[in-house]
C-alpha cells in the first residue's frame, strides 16, 4: 500500500492511526517545496514493527490452500481452520 496523502487522508477521516512510513522520494518533494510542504507525517517505529509482525503471520497462514481460498461455507468451520494452521505454524517454529 502507498503512503500517498489521499490513503493518509481516508485513514485520518475514519479516525483510524496511519502506520505508514513516508517514502524517500515524498520526502524529498515535501522538503522541495519548502514551508508550503507541510509537516512530515507521524510514523511510529514500534507500531511498524508490530504491523509487520501481523502482516507476516498472515502470509504464512495464506500458504494453507484451504483459508486463502476460502473453501469452507460457514464462519465456525473457516475459524476452526485458522485455529489448525495457527497450532502447527506455532509448533514449527
Amino acid at each position: 500500500m502507498s503512503s500517498s496523502r489521499a490513503i493518509r487522508g481516508h485513514l485520518r477521516r475514519r479516525g483510524i492511526r496511519a502506520v505508514i512510513p513516508e517514502r524517500a522520494d515524498q520526502q524529498a518533494n515535501r522538503r522541495q517545496r519548502g514551508q508550503t510542504g507541510g509537516r512530515p507525517a507521524a510514523f511510529d517505529r514500534e507500531a511498524y514493527k508490530q504491523r509487520n509482525t501481523v502482516e507476516r503471520c498472515i502470509n504464512r497462514l495464506k500458504q494453507w490452500r484451504g483459508i486463502a481460498t476460502r473453501y469452507e461455507k460457514t464462519a465456525t468451520v473457516y475459524l476452526a481452520g485458522l485455529h489448525i494452521a495457527g497450532i502447527f505454524l506455532w509448533s514449527a517454529r
